[in-house]
């Protein structure tokens, strides 16, 4: 019997490794009207983590950190010079400029929370 469980046990945790890495995709967010975005920063992911947006608007980043983790505490955009603290529990807002079109990456400081932003 308890074999079983084992073997149950570790099919269960095989299918979670598939579906971490192969199956899931994050959701994905499009700029409003107003230009603001909203982003969860919760249990080491950004939610959504794939936002499009259009070319040549500017877009406000709307961020709400509720993972204490150290390596939530910043968000960096590559390309825009961002780097931003973000605060417990509170909304922070991180405006962005303008943009070219192009995929603008965006990660905490130790690269362990990332997401992108695709203009265009």
């Amino acid at each position: 019997m308890s074999t079983v469980l084992v073997n149950a046990a570790g099919l269960a945790a095989m299918m979670m490794i598939v579906w971490w890495f192969w199956l899931w995709t994050p959701r994905k967010a499009v700029n409003t009207k107003a230009g603001i975005i909203e982003i969860r920063v919760a249990n080491g992911t950004y939610s959504p983590a794939l936002i499009d947006s259009p070319a040549g608007q500017p877009v406000t980043l709307r961020v709400l950190r509720e993972d204490a983790s150290p390596c939530a505490e910043y968000l960096i955009v590559d390309g825009l010079g961002i780097n931003e603290a973000l605060p417990i529990d509170r909304r922070h807002d991180i405006e962005l400029p303008a943009m070219e079109p192009g995929e603008y990456r965006f990660h905490c400081q130790m690269n362990m929370y990332q997401g992108v932003l695709r203009v265009g």
